[in-house]
């Protein structure tokens, strides 16, 4: 079983990289996000990797964070996604979008995926809902909470109202929830709504 790669980039095509190790080419399929921040042909590149046995196959999918690889094997275990699928996902959210989404039951979100179809997406979204905050990542994972209460509608009115107003202002609903939750952990408990939306606008602002 290969968990990682740790070589040179030999080649980039359209749906993989080989990556040169000791001189044995390696083929590892990839999101079309990790192939486009992969470093150039000659360049050194680690690549956490799952790998795939059936009788008349063996193949590897390579991520640049055991993250990502975490969200590709989670992603499987709702039914219509295979490993084609959970790499289309991958190529069009990042991990922390992905976390976002689900939290926040964003079904048109999720079906952005090329072969996302809105009954799958509403499996996404529905079945990992519980399971997100252990895939959220350090960084995202202090959002997860608020954008899921927001997802179940059951945010404090203040911050729901908060979300809204900035919803209205042209904001994603993914980005308006993130800067309430910032002005929401500046301000304290109890805040008021126009003290969210000042707030949550500043950290818009540092976007």
């Amino acid at each position: 079983m290969i968990g990682k790669l740790k070589g040179v980039v030999d080649e980039i095509g359209d749906d993989h990289v080989v990556v040169d190790v000791h001189g044995v080419g390696y083929v590892a399929y990839c999101s079309v996000r990790t192939l486009s921040t992969l470093p150039a042909a000659g360049e050194a590149v680690t690549l956490f990797i799952e790998t795939y046995v059936r009788e008349d196959m063996l193949r590897l999918y390579g991520f640049l964070s055991e993250l990502e690889r975490g969200w590709f094997r989670l992603l499987q275990n709702v039914q219509g996604v295979g490993s084609k699928v959970a790499l289309a996902i991958l190529g069009t959210l990042s991990t922390g979008e992905l976390g976002s989404a689900i939290a926040l039951q964003d079904k048109a979100m999720v079906a952005r995926a090329p072969g996302v179809g809105p009954k799958v997406a509403a499996r996404i979204v529905a079945e990992l809902k519980d399971k997100t905050p252990a895939y959220a990542g350090a960084f995202e994972s202090s959002d997860i909470g608020l954008k899921r209460d927001l997802g179940e509608g059951v945010a404090p009115a203040p911050v729901a109202d908060a979300v809204s107003a900035l919803v209205n202002l042209g904001y994603s609903r993914d980005q308006a929830a993130s800067a309430v939750s910032t002005a929401s952990r500046e301000a304290g408990d109890g805040a008021e709504t126009r003290t969210l939306i000042r707030l949550g606008l500043k950290a818009l602002s540092r976007v």
